[in-house]
């Protein structure tokens, strides 16, 4: 498959391209203090769902709309994202290379300077000139040798980080590993289906309307000013491990914040239409306006990046666009297995 990858002009690529090779040491530290905040009999496990209706979308961006009743057949679904332990064994049975470990080959993108084909992966980096703290290519940086390993570059590593989510992952690597396991990345309204854990037109996934309802943070996303400081009120900096706050009303962790996760559906500027297991556009329809003529996916979620002054898609209705190609170390996944044993991204793309 040739890999939309770092030719890409959009959010993330943009600082990719303008970062790339400036690898940055003085990066904050990386988590919070805990190396795992679930009993072993919860790590790895999935909840059952018997699917439904729901009212699907948001309200706050233009892409989340139309507002609109959709219904989702039963399926399993992961409780956490997808870790560094279970990535890691994934890896030892297949001796898999993830896109980030391997680089784009320079055959699929003739005329690329070499110096954007290593490779490497996207790095968050709290900017360190304050002036300049709005440029967005303060805050990411291109890191040679960052992938799922070494989530900050080289001389980090996941020793300690074993149950926290497996980031730097592509789309390809998420499908990849899905395929392994007998399973399937969600659908959007699959994933929005689960993120909501029973709860009707509400904004957040838990009960009221505000994101910390009675002081109390139930999702590991950017307290303060994104992005020159993070107060870390809720008790990470950074990722932390999976399940580190209270599960939804299915019982399911981190559906909102710690990381955006894949969905398999295709991105476009509107919700796709479509009442029974919507699957979204097809891959000639997905358009992002930041990157005109690249396919891009639907990721869901936010991530612990998400703050009140720039990113409120630390929402189940929320969504975003993502290049295929593109990891960074705030995107990981989780996966499904359908009642009906169907697999709804079977083009591999």
């Amino acid at each position: 498959m040739k890999r939309a990858y770092w030719a890409v002009f959009g959010v993330l690529a943009l600082c990719l391209l303008a970062g790339a090779g400036a690898y940055v040491l003085s990066r904050p530290e990386a988590g919070p203090a805990r190396a795992s905040c679930l009993p072993a009999d919860k790590l790895g496990s999935e909840v059952h769902l018997a699917g439904g209706r729901f009212i699907m979308g948001g309200t706050v961006y233009e892409d989340e709309g139309p507002l609109r009743e959709v219904e989702v057949g039963p399926f399993s679904i992961d409780a956490h994202e997808v870790t560094n332990r279970q990535f890691a064994a994934f890896v030892e049975e297949t001796g898999y290379k993830t896109v980030a470990e391997t680089g784009p080959d320079p055959a699929d993108f003739p005329g690329v300077p070499a110096e954007f084909l290593k490779p490497g992966s996207v790095v968050f980096i709290m900017p360190a000139d304050l002036p300049r703290g709005g440029d967005i290519t303060q805050w990411w940086q291109f890191v040679e040798g960052a992938n799922w390993r070494h989530p900050e570059g080289p001389g980090s590593s996941i020793e300690g980080r074993e149950d926290y989510p497996a980031v730097h992952i592509t789309y390809e690597d998420a499908l990849a590993y899905a395929r392994w396991a007998g399973r399937d990345l969600p659908s959007e309204a699959e994933w929005e289906f689960a993120a909501r854990g029973g709860l009707e037109r509400r904004p957040y996934a838990w009960e009221g309307d505000t994101l910390t309802p009675e002081g109390r943070h139930l999702a590991n996303t950017w307290q303060g000013v994104f992005p020159l400081y993070d107060g870390a009120e809720d008790g990470a900096h950074l990722a932390s491990p999976v399940g580190c706050y209270e599960p939804n009303g299915y019982g399911l962790y981190d559906m909102i914040g710690n990381v955006w996760e894949w969905t398999g559906d295709w991105y476009g500027p509107r919700q796709a239409e479509g009442v029974t297991d919507p699957q979204g556009i097809s891959r000639e329809a997905s358009y992002d306006p930041r990157q005109p003529g690249i396919p891009v996916r639907v990721i869901k979620g936010g991530s612990f990046l998400c703050a009140p002054n720039y990113c409120r898609r630390y929402r189940p209705g929320a969504r975003h666009p993502q290049d295929l190609g593109l990891g960074a170390s705030h995107l990981g996944f989780r996966t499904v297995k359908r009642v009906a044993g169907t697999n709804l991204n079977g083009d591999g793309s």
